[in-house]
């Protein structure tokens, strides 16, 4: 809580309204985590054969005694800024945060306020009573822009004129998402999942087909029926899941960690800007021509991506580890100075960029920057070739090579697989996908420049890549709506800009989390899932073979006492 508040999050944020005039986003960061520290003080993880302990009243307490803890270190940082100054080192350490903390109303309340506040909190996490109404009202607060985005005549009906939902609305949404609880809404919802994940053979490609049918459709209507606003993110988001997918053959499925994969985005986007604008550099030679159509320009990126996907990857493709993920870390910056260079500036104008690059032109059909609707359009029909060309690599030989080698490199060598043909198809597969993502990207934009391909942009991808589950294209797809959708791209904003200058922060805080508490990603691979917990696979088929020979036992001394 204390950390929160020197980073300036609370005081940056409390322009935002959530609850028009109660509660705004400032607040909203920090009374999440003593709902946060109740739950966790009372969450209980349940060995298989193992009984779950009864909560009580004991457990209520234990949790406001959590929330009561972190609230005391609220009121000792009031007391602190009320005594110290320390703004040269912590320069959010400073008035608007101690008027904050005490809500405008001098020293003495902020004093024993937060902690009676985090306290009651922490009780209600403990019960988890309430969480589903608080996560409904919060939801329909923040994501307003969306909302209306989508269903304009909501924004009479739930949010005030300024900003933030009503009082009314709030409690209107509270009592539905709670009775939605009582009556076993998420209990459905995951007997559903569950139904689903029992099935195999015919039923469960069948109703796989529906899923997809469905996604399809609703992909295809969703832009029809929406604003601008949304259309933008959409776009926005499928460039950077064109780009995951390929990072997610290379690392989830071929276990290379690659640090530079933004060079492949830049390749692509360079390429068709410098076919598609005639004001690349002045370099090019007479005969090269002046301007191609997209379509043209687009086989030749996808050359040029494969060509420098394997120049990057022959000279790296036999080291392996931290020596690997350095070394393309270093190609994807060399790939990015080379086009900023002074040498290039003839070909490249450097600095300055490529600028008026066509848009993408059918001739039935035209994708500019403008029409964010026709880009999603385009980004969709190249994500659809992506994820089924991914799907259909992974149940290939290749794919069983790619995993082999990311198991265990040495054994998959020692039975017969070529792991340097392997990982440079790895190599050039994930070029191609990037390649796509970069042609879509310059069309859009109008213009290409170096500063669009920094290194941040590969730490991206990665986490984006990690925290949807790496090695499973669905995981993939979440991933990117997840932190695309949401917070946004290195530029680009998403649905909750007003975090955009704590973005980084977040992800960061994020890929701590799932590496320490769900390394296998939101939504795993079942493959991926067993290497990384096979010591509780192993523990749990202990257990259950104990449970089987002691119900053995027990039916035999049944059968002995029958037969006397």
């Amino acid at each position: 809580l204390v950390f929160i508040c020197l980073v300036g999050m609370p005081v940056g944020l409390d322009s935002r309204t959530v609850i028009e005039p109660i509660l705004s986003l400032g607040y909203v960061s920090l009374l999440w985590l003593p709902l946060i520290l109740g739950w966790t003080v009372v969450n209980e993880v349940v060995l298989e054969g193992m009984a779950a302990t009864k909560k009580g009243a004991r457990d209520i307490v234990a949790g406001g005694a959590m929330g009561a803890i972190g609230g005391l270190g609220l009121s000792v940082l009031v007391v602190l800024i009320n005594t110290f100054d320390l703004r040269d080192p912590l320069v959010n350490w400073s008035p608007q945060l101690f008027d904050f903390l005490n809500f405008d109303q001098g020293l003495g309340i902020g004093i024993w306020i937060w902690i009676v506040i985090s306290g009651a909190l922490g009780a209600f996490g403990a019960s988890l009573q309430i969480v589903s109404a608080l996560l409904t009202v919060l939801s329909f607060a923040i994501f307003e822009t969306f909302i209306v985005d989508v269903f304009d005549p909501l924004e009479d009906l739930l949010y005030d004129q300024t900003g933030g939902l009503t009082i009314v609305a709030a409690i209107v949404l509270a009592v539905l998402a709670a009775a939605a609880s009582l009556l076993g809404g998420g209990d459905r919802v995951r007997e559903a999942r569950a139904s689903y994940a029992a099935t195999t053979g015919p039923e469960r490609s069948r109703q796989t087909a529906i899923l997809i049918a469905a996604a399809a459709i609703a992909f295809i209507v969703i832009p029809m029926v929406t604003g601008k606003i949304t259309q933008e993110l959409l776009a926005n988001v499928g460039i950077f899941l064109l780009l995951a997918l390929g990072l997610n053959i290379v690392v989830g499925l071929a276990g290379i960690l690659d640090l530079g994969y933004v060079a492949f985005f830049a390749v692509g986007g360079y390429t068709t800007a410098v076919l598609t604008s005639a004001n690349r550099g002045e370099d090019w030679p007479e005969w090269f021509p002046e301007t191609v159509p997209w379509p043209v320009a687009l086989f030749f990126t996808i050359i040029m991506a494969g060509l420098v996907g394997l120049f990057i990857g022959a000279p790296v493709i036999r080291m392996r580890g931290d020596y690997l993920a350095i070394v393309t870390l270093g190609f994807g910056e060399i790939i990015r100075i080379l086009f900023l260079s002074d040498w290039l500036n003839g070909y490249f104008n450097g600095a300055q960029g490529i600028t008026n690059v066509q848009p993408a032109n059918f001739g039935f059909f035209e994708v500019k920057g403008t029409d964010p609707r026709s880009v999603f359009y385009l980004v969709l029909f190249f994500a659809a070739i992506s994820i089924y060309v991914s799907w259909r690599l992974e149940r290939s030989r290749l794919g069983r090579a790619w995993m082999a080698v990311r198991e265990d490199e040495s054994v998959a060598e020692a039975m017969g697989i070529n792991t340097v043909n392997v990982k440079l198809m790895a190599f050039v597969v994930g070029a191609i996908l990037a390649s796509f993502s970069g042609a879509i990207f310059a069309a859009k934009v109008g213009s290409i420049f170096p500063t669009s391909f920094l290194i941040l942009v590969s730490i991206i991808i990665l986490v984006v890549v990690i925290v949807g589950g790496m090695g499973n294209i669905v995981g993939v797809m979440v991933g990117a709506f997840v932190l695309i959708g949401v917070l946004g791209g290195p530029k680009q904003p998403g649905l909750l800009q007003e975090f955009s200058e704590y973005k980084l922060l977040i992800y960061g805080a994020l890929l701590i989390w799932m590496m320490l508490q769900k390394p296998e990603g939101l939504v795993p691979n079942a493959r991926r899932s067993r290497e990384l917990h096979l010591d509780e696979f192993l523990q749990d088929a202990w257990l259950k073979k104990e449970v089987d020979e002691q119900d053995a036992q027990s039916e035999a001394e049944l059968e002995a006492e029958a037969r006397t």
